[in-house]
């Protein structure tokens, strides 16, 4: 792609992608500082997306740099507040919402760990690297009803662990 077709697709998106980042981060400066960071991205990667899914894919960047955003104050709050014991971790239900928090990740590592195949490689996949059912079917192979299957049970598992040492409800 051109530079000039970038800077159109820049003009284009530009309010769409701040928008994005702003209802996640809620401060304009870094709302514009994660639309920048997200079009660096994509000027990176446009090669691997086509035309017709631009507005998608830039919706998830946005999305993905201002959650790596969010997490990444957390810790850097966690740590100024000299609180990084488990106290510090709010009570969560589930473990999509454990993984908001650095503490979270952490401890939800852990229990993947110990889950087991085929357990594991689709939990890690799908709670920590965030993708999606089908890019874990396509990926590993298998059909698209048993990675389903395999996250319910694994979400079930990673429940009652977490449950068992008081982070769930």
């Amino acid at each position: 792609m051109k530079n000039s077709d970038f800077s159109a697709l820049v003009t284009q998106y530009q309010s769409f992608v701040y928008t994005i980042c702003f209802q996640l981060v809620r401060n304009r400066e870094d709302a514009l500082d994660l639309a920048q960071e997200t079009f660096v991205s994509a000027f990176r990667h446009i090669d691997g997306c086509s035309p017709e899914n631009y507005r998608p894919w830039l919706a998830r960047i946005a999305a993905n740099k201002s959650k790596d955003y969010l997490r990444s104050a957390y810790q850097r709050r966690v740590i100024a507040d000299g609180g990084d014991s488990m106290e510090s971790l709010p009570a969560r239900g589930s473990p999509e919402e454990l993984c908001d928090t650095a503490d979270g990740v952490r401890r939800i590592r852990e229990e993947i760990d110990r889950l087991g195949e085929p357990y594991t490689i689709v939990s890690r996949m799908y709670f920590l690297e965030e993708k999606k059912l089908d890019e874990i079917s396509a990926q590993l192979s298998r059909p698209k009803k048993t990675v389903q299957t395999q996250i319910y049970r694994a979400r079930q598992m990673l429940r009652e662990a977490l449950k068992e040492d008081g982070y769930g409800t």
